[in-house]
């Protein structure tokens, strides 16, 4: 991580303006913004740590915990939430055990909601990484997600 990290800061001068490019590149790099990263990050830009985090913090495209392997996404938009995606959603959260926001403690999953996915004639739908799931139903739910369970249960 740390050899990632300072590839990273080659590119950049070390200014205060290159926070937020620096914080999408690790992001992107990582997956998330540790704890240790941002403290560097703080160094390497002359910054306070609390100013880093103020700022990961409060734009939504910064994670600061690990995604899970499998990011499960339910949409939200007017077309999936008039067809039944709140019904979907807590259908999900039965099934795998999370409720949205959540990750799983092996970060095998993430559970979390979207605006819109733009997939309105498919509507209600949800998307598995980069896999859309369309016309979903609580039984297609529990299909879709019951070899997940079958997988938790071996382990």
């Amino acid at each position: 991580m740390e050899k990632a990290i300072q590839e990273i800061f080659k590119y950049y001068r070390g200014n205060k303006s290159e926070l937020i490019p620096i914080l999408q590149e690790v992001q992107e790099s990582l997956g998330y913004l540790p704890e240790k990263v941002m403290h560097d990050i703080a160094k390497f830009i002359g910054v306070a740590e609390s100013h880093v985090y103020a700022v990961a913090s409060f734009y939504s495209q910064f994670r600061l915990l690990p995604l899970g392997r499998k990011r499960i996404a339910v949409c939200r938009g007017t077309a999936c939430h008039i067809r039944g995606a709140p019904h979907i959603l807590t259908t999900i959260e039965t099934t795998i055990g999370l409720k949205e926001g959540e990750t799983s403690d092996d970060l095998e999953y993430t559970l979390e909601t979207v605006a819109c996915f733009g997939c309105c004639a498919l509507a209600p739908c949800l998307r598995i990484n980069m896999d859309v799931y369309g016309e979903m139903t609580r039984e297609k739910v529990k299909e879709l997600f019951l070899p997940l369970n079958e997988g938790n249960k071996d382990e």
